[in-house]
């Protein structure tokens, strides 16, 4: 079964777009939430949520999903799944050091909610009215990929026709303290649809999901899914020593060079910025790699440019 890419979204300082993110060069200004979103809901949320949602009606929108404030598909058969790592350990943080200093009396009602470990993709699903599966991962550097993997297998099992999958961090003094240094404050978003879906609403695609592997070592997981690539991978994305691990002789994108700690949000900023290079005509198959040799190993991903419509079809 074939899981297109159906929907792009990006919430990155200066990026609002797959195309302006393959292009960006350095981050400008940062992200307003309220600007996209209207202030209305916001109060209260936490910089990652309001992130997440700003990614999550990109995504929808551009996907076609949502059109005026409203679904045009069936919300019980959407799924949600949100890569962050680092997300709301502020208010962890600070829910902790209220309880440590002044006990539970101490801790406002508007704040506990954004404490739970679920809470950016909870808020997207009540937002936007998806009641598919809701699935929050912070799963070290390779969480991206992995949330992209969920989704997959989520369509693939059939129990939802698309998946939003979401990677996003904030980037603020407590997490700056956990990283040594700043992060990206924003992230991206794609829709994952099955392709009888995708086709039966005539949706556009702008990419096609390939193989995904998970493993300690970077190059050996490289090598596996361009065995089953027979014209070979034309670029790869990945950032650290991950990139000192892969072939020399393609082109190569870090893309935590240009946006800083990019963690949880990692693998999916990767694959929007693959896509957007698609849009601009790029023509073969890319390997996102999110980690590395470490502890905690590496992801990697295969993403396919849309195969051209035949003539007299619809939009895939």
């Amino acid at each position: 079964m074939s899981i297109f890419v159906t929907g792009v979204g990006v919430a990155l300082p200066g990026a609002d777009s797959a195309s302006a993110l393959a292009a960006a060069r350095h981050p400008l200004g940062a992200v307003d939430p309220a600007a996209v979103l209207g202030k209305k809901g916001l109060r209260y949320k936490d910089r990652a949520t309001q992130l997440g949602l700003v990614a999550g009606q990109r995504v929808l929108t551009d996907a076609g999903m949502l059109s005026d404030g409203a679904l045009t598909v069936d919300g019980t058969r959407v799924a949600v799944l949100v890569s962050s790592n680092l997300g709301n350990v502020d208010t962890a943080c600070r829910v902790a050091r209220t309880i440590a200093d002044e006990g539970t009396r101490g801790l406002s009602p508007m704040d506990t909610p954004n404490a739970s470990s679920n809470i950016i993709a909870s808020e997207i699903a009540i937002r936007f009215g998806l009641h598919g599966p809701n699935l929050m991962v912070c799963n070290g550097p390779g969480s991206g990929l992995d949330a992209l993997r969920w989704g997959t297998a989520l369509l693939r099992s059939g129990r939802a026709d698309q998946a939003v999958v979401i990677g996003v961090e904030p980037d603020n003094e407590i997490v700056r303290e956990l990283v040594g240094g700043p992060v990206a404050d924003g992230g991206a978003a794609l829709v994952l649809e099955r392709a009888d879906a995708a086709e039966a609403r005539g949706a556009t695609v702008h990419a096609v999901m390939g193989g995904h592997t998970r493993g300690a070592d970077v190059a050996a997981g490289f090598q596996r899914l361009a065995a089953g690539e027979p014209a070979g991978f034309t670029a790869w994305f990945a950032s650290g020593t991950a990139a000192g691990r892969l072939p020399a002789d393609l082109p190569g994108h870090d893309l935590a060079a240009v946006w800083g700690e990019l963690s949880g949000a990692l693998g999916i900023v990767q694959a929007a910025a693959a896509i957007g290079g698609f849009g601009a005509g790029a023509d073969g198959p890319v390997c996102l790699v999110a980690g590395g040799d470490e502890d905690d190993g590496s992801a990697a991903q295969v993403l396919r440019p849309p195969s051209p419509a035949p003539a007299g079809t619809g939009a895939v």
